[in-house]
């Protein structure tokens, strides 16, 4: 590591960090001023608010931020270099573009680490806290109820259920088949299903159980009585909340994903891409670098403005395209992988025809 390598480093992770705070800074007083009367209503503490809210919501701002900010920083220290004519020396003292990359990609790296590690180990958690408190007050007038539930419990064991409440975590009209092969062996229905927290397990009420062996069947009537059974699912099974999955730890993630391969519930693509998701968007911080400093490194008159908007409206159109890839791989049967890799892959292509058309 030479002087010079430590100079961009200490510009490049200082600017990011710099622009970074200032923009949750602003974000967080927008964020304050439309979320004070839920804050209000629930009767909220400053400290509650802090630890409740701001402790989940801040980090997921700086994740949401991060392409955004590296992007701009790169930039923005870059033409200022440039500006000054900094790195015409560097490359006429025989040093290649390549190696004069060196610096912005370890720092890229040091970014592209510390998202990743936020990804797997950090936000999951965190994220609990925003979207609880969100999920309870700012979308308190949005329905808590899932309707019209068809899962596949295992190989011969499929329910259905009308709808369930996710407060009161009640289910109604709930019906049980088990199936040999392709036969019907029983079919058990219940008016309410409800979960147990306490034993853990699901209390069927006002049910009834049909037993089919070929011509002979039987009937168990419970009327009112109540039914204590044990099935492979939870309440959260059913969430109708959208942002259920970042709440998930990797281990329950990949729990779920095995899971909906048996029971086909249609959550399968949002599974997937949360997954690949936290893995693969981290990448975006050495394309981003690559075109930063191909864009920027050219002395160019008019000073850091000319590279500054274009860098703001690239990066942009980067985040537009990450959100229409979720969209497509969520609604309109994308590959969920491929539709994480996609605005990567557009603008990793986008930058290696900059770098080679950049000033070396």
């Amino acid at each position: 590591m030479k002087i010079i390598d430590w100079y961009i480093i200490s510009k490049y992770l200082g600017t990011f960090l710099y622009t970074l705070m200032l923009f949750v800074v602003v974000i967080v007083i927008f964020d304050l001023s439309e979320k004070l009367d839920d804050f209000l209503n629930a009767r909220m503490t400053f400290w509650e608010v802090i630890t409740k809210y701001y402790a989940g919501s801040i980090p997921f701002y700086v994740s949401m931020l991060s392409p955004l900010i590296n992007f701009i920083a790169v930039i923005f220290f870059t033409a200022k270099m440039a500006d000054q004519t900094e790195i015409v020396p560097i490359l006429s003292g025989g040093v290649s573009f390549n190696r004069f990359l060196a610096p912005y990609f370890v720092s890229a790296f040091i970014i592209f680490a510390v998202n990743l590690a936020a990804n797997l180990y950090v936000l999951p958690y965190t994220n609990r806290l925003k979207n609880s408190f969100e999920n309870t007050y700012v979308k308190k007038n949005a329905s808590s109820s899932k309707n019209n539930i068809h899962m596949k419990l295992d190989e011969k064991t499929y329910i259905y259920m009308d709808n369930f409440n996710n407060i009161t975590l009640v289910g109604n009209k709930f019906s049980l088949d088990n199936f040999k092969g392709d036969v019907l062996t029983k079919k058990l229905v219940a008016e309410e299903i409800k979960w147990d927290s306490v034993k853990r397990s699901w209390k069927l009420i006002n049910y009834s159980v049909r037993y089919i062996d070929g011509l002979k069947e039987s009937m168990v009537i419970g009327g009112t009585k109540v039914k204590d059974t044990i099935l492979d699912m939870r309440p959260d099974d059913f969430s109708a909340y959208d942002n259920i999955f970042q709440n998930l730890s990797n281990k329950e993630l990949a729990y779920k994903i095995k899971k909906e391969k048996i029971r086909g519930a249609g959550i399968w693509n949002d599974l997937l891409f949360e997954q690949y998701r936290r893995y693969l968007e981290p990448l975006s911080a050495f394309v981003l670098t690559l075109i930063g400093v191909a864009l920027s490194s050219r002395k160019v008159r008019g000073g850091v403005g000319l590279p500054l908007g274009i860098g703001i409206l690239l990066s942009f159109a980067y985040i537009v395209m990450q959100q229409f890839a979720k969209m497509f791989s969520l609604k309109g049967g994308l590959s969920p992988l491929f539709s994480v890799l996609v605005p990567t892959l557009f603008f990793g292509i986008l930058g290696y025809y900059l770098l080679r058309k950049a000033p070396k």
